[in-house]
């Protein structure tokens, strides 16, 4: 898998001569963006505390950029903020996970139909571009960006809803299963993960034939599938012997 994490003390965002190549925005953009993948890839156990000085370190950045992009996360749900005690990594339950899929579920089904009145041809073939290159990471075994090809095309789909309210709605509750969505796909290892490439064959195909009916109940049917392994991920991570949990 393709790190998401600079060598340490090379300050995200420096060239290599030492100076600053990207604005403020940018920078702040990509500290985020590693730090989402950082979390959200499992490497701070459920519950565990952000490690600050060392992603600092890491990620070659003071701690007020840091703490501005935590709080970012603790938005999204990722995270909790401590008072004056730093962060954590949100844990959450069997039944958190539960009802959290089902309303993704429930908003997915929605945009999948809502999409098949107002997508367009060039939305499409772009949404078929992802599929594809997805396939390839999976091919490859590369989670990383599969994972990150993977959601850009649910939110394309919602995006092709045209509403708001249901894109709003969309992003609060993505963020907050967007690390439980990720480690779903180690549940049965490679059956779950081809099941989800045959599941995402069957949405393009309907997406592409705009088949509201029909998308709307297999988006419904993908999310339960990912509840599913979700709960079992759960289920084996806390039955797991310690060495075994704190490994790698």
């Amino acid at each position: 898998m393709k790190s998401t994490i600079p060598e340490p003390g090379v300050p995200i965002g420096e060239a290599a001569d030492g100076r600053p190549d990207r604005s403020e925005a940018s920078l702040h953009g990509e500290i985020l963006s590693r730090l989402r993948d950082y979390v959200v890839e499992g490497n701070i156990p459920d519950g565990g505390r952000v490690p600050e000085r060392r992603l600092c370190e890491m990620f070659g950045i003071s701690r007020t950029p840091l703490r501005e992009a935590l709080k970012v996360l603790a938005a999204e749900g990722l995270i909790e903020l401590l008072p004056n005690r730093g962060a954590r990594v949100r844990a959450l339950s069997e039944r958190d996970i539960a009802e959290l899929f089902d309303v993704m579920g429930g908003l997915e089904s929605l945009a999948g139909r809502l999409a098949c009145e107002n997508v367009t041809d060039e939305e499409i073939a772009e949404i078929e571009r992802l599929h594809y290159e997805m396939y390839g990471y999976y091919l490859h075994s590369d989670m990383h960006n599969y994972f990150l090809a993977n959601q850009r095309i649910h939110e394309k789909i919602v995006a092709a809803a045209r509403n708001e309210t249901l894109r709003t709605a969309y992003a609060n509750f993505a963020g907050r299963i967007r690390r439980v969505r990720y480690s779903a796909n180690f549940a049965r290892k490679r059956a779950r993960w081809a099941e989800a490439m045959r599941e995402h064959e069957i949405i393009l195909d309907a997406l592409r034939r705009r088949a509201a009916s029909e998308l709307a109940d297999v988006l419904f049917n993908h999310l339960r599938n990912k509840r599913a392994a979700a709960v079992e991920q759960l289920g084996e991570a806390h039955t797991a012997p310690s060495s075994e949990a704190t490994a790698g």
